[in-house]
């Protein structure tokens, strides 16, 4: 079993968990209703995906 020889460092910790934050999502906008999504996904408020509707809609979006 391995054992490590010596104790590592708060600082050398650190520096490896440094790019573990997490970021913000990439939202982008629906074409159809023009409300922030996350691409490639069927938009939660219209129902659209890639000029389709797929999903019955929630609410009656009218088109601005």
């Amino acid at each position: 079993m391995a054992v490590p020889k010596r104790k590592i460092s708060k600082q050398k910790k650190r520096q490896r968990r440094a790019h573990h934050a997490l970021g913000k999502p990439n939202l982008v906008t629906c074409k159809h209703c023009g409300a922030l999504i996350l691409p490639h996904r069927v938009c939660p408020v219209c129902g659209w995906y890639k000029n389709r509707i797929v999903l019955s809609p929630k609410r009656i979006v009218t088109k601005v």
